[in-house]
Order: structure tokens, then C-alpha cells, then sequence
């Protein structure tokens, strides 16, 4: 522990970022939840806490291992993001009482994803000699690196919840539901079923388990696609961002604040 806080004082003295605060402030924040999980037995929450952790150390590992250098900004909401997402998220259910908790996460992440995605290339294209891409062609792939992103999240998200059970794609009640399913003929004709009131669950033995008031249990399609949706709208906006940055940089220089840099440029 005394040579992790040393590495963390001169990785200070070195770098002079202000997110390297945040970082501790947070990793201490984490530690504290986690014990406190630990000592409720709820070992789910202890073991989001320990991949917050695990987490929160990618950004010094990306630094280290590649030669880049993330700016203190993007560090900081990297951070934040996935305090946000992990302790505030799922353990203290800020995506159950929070409303729109969840969407602002994902056009967040939608918006970083592009900008890391953007500096992959940008990057390539600055210190190539023999390589000179559009800035159109740029953004078109920051905003695919993004997206490619966001899907993988989602299949993480479905994986969870197969697997171990976990609710990430949160359900939704719905009171309209349209399903080849239900069609008597079986001639791949929608049914439209409109103002379900309430839907009952019944086990194998026929056995009541639960009632749904209000209509029919989304479990998941609607959720995952709107993360999608909104990963979409913060992909665009930085792909625009940078399109624009490349075509003058002094003017949208505010953009470097979400572009790594090489160590080496």
C-alpha cells in the first residue's frame, strides 16, 4: 500500500492533475462501500465495488501502457462515470429513483467513446507521412468506434442478466404490446393487444407468483434500445465536434479537453 500511494504522490508531482484527486477521493469513497457491503453479506454489491476499483485503474494502465496522455478533464468524467454508473447506479439504485440517471450515462459514454475513438485515428493521421485521412472519414469512425462500444456494453449488460441473474437491461411495465406470437393462423401477422391493465404470472403448476399492475413486463428490448438511442446522439455530436476541430483546430480547441494525446507528439 505505501509504494501504491508513493507511485500515486509522484505520478502527482509529474502530471500536476487535479483528477488524480478525484480518482482518490472516489477509490476511497468505493472502499468504504464495499465494506459496508461485505458486512451486510451482500457480496453482488461488494463485487461491483471491486470492479469499480479494477475500473478505476484503465486510465493509468492506457497512459502507461501506450504512451498517451489523457486529459484531465476526460480523465476526471472517466472517474466520475464510473462512480456514477457502479456505486450511484446500481448499488444505491440511482437508475431506479433518478429519473433519466441511466440516459444521461449512456449519451455521456456515446460522447467519451467518440472522442477516444476520434484521438485513435487522429492521431495516426497527424504523425503518419504516407497516410492522410478526410476529416469526414475520421469522424465517420470515431462515431462507429463509439457505437461499436455502446453494443458491446449491451451485450455485457444481456450476459449479466442471463448469466448471473442480474437486472442491468432494466424491465419496464408497458400497456400495449403488438406479437406475431399470438396470431392464430400462424401467418406471421402482428397482433396488437392495446391497454393491458394488468398481467399475471403463474409457475408450471399453475401456482400465482406475481401480479403486474398497470400492463405486460418489458424485459429489456425497450431499455437496451434506447441506450442505443442516446449513444447515437452523443456519438454524433462529438464526431461532429471533431470534424470541425479537424478543419480548425485553434478555433474548437476546446475539443482537446476529450482527445488523448501522444506522449510523443
Amino acid at each position: 500500500m505505501g509504494a501504491y500511494i508513493k507511485k500515486i504522490k509522484e505520478r502527482y508531482k509529474q502530471t500536476k492533475k487535479k483528477s488524480l484527486v478525484v480518482y482518490l477521493i472516489l477509490r476511497v469513497l468505493v472502499i468504504i462501500c464495499m465494506v459496508l457491503q461485505v458486512l451486510r453479506g451482500d457480496w453482488n454489491n461488494a463485487f461491483l465495488c471491486m470492479l469499480s476499483l479494477i475500473l478505476f485503474t484503465i486510465p493509468t494502465i492506457i497512459e502507461e501502457k501506450f504512451k498517451i496522455t489523457l486529459p484531465t478533464v476526460l480523465e476526471t468524467i472517466i472517474y466520475l462515470f464510473i462512480f456514477s454508473a457502479e456505486i450511484l447506479g446500481e448499488i444505491n439504485n440511482f437508475y431506479g429513483n433518478i429519473p433519466y440517471w441511466d440516459t444521461i450515462l449512456h449519451t455521456i459514454n456515446g460522447f467519451l467513446a467518440a472522442g477516444i475513438g476520434f484521438s485513435l485515428i487522429d492521431l495516426l493521421n497527424e504523425n503518419s507521412k504516407h497516410i492522410k485521412l478526410s476529416p469526414l472519414f475520421v469522424a465517420i469512425v470515431a462515431f462507429c468506434f463509439s457505437m461499436t462500444i455502446g453494443v458491446l456494453w449491451e451485450v455485457f449488460e444481456y450476459g449479466a442478466d442471463t448469466f448471473l441473474k442480474y437486472d442491468m437491461q432494466k424491465d419496464r411495465i408497458i400497456s400495449q404490446i403488438s406479437t406475431v406470437t399470438l396470431d392464430p393462423k400462424k401467418d406471421n401477422n402482428a397482433i396488437i393487444i392495446k391497454n393491458i391493465d394488468h398481467t399475471v404470472l403463474y409457475d408450471s403448476n399453475g401456482k400465482e407468483l406475481a401480479v403486474i399492475e398497470g400492463g405486460y413486463l418489458d424485459i429489456g428490448i425497450i431499455d437496451t434500445m434506447k441506450d442505443l438511442l442516446v449513444n447515437f446522439i452523443g456519438a454524433i455530436v462529438f464526431s461532429f465536434i471533431g470534424f470541425m476541430y479537424i478543419k480548425n483546430r485553434e478555433k474548437y480547441k476546446f475539443a482537446t479537453h476529450f482527445i488523448p494525446t501522444s506522449d510523443k507528439s
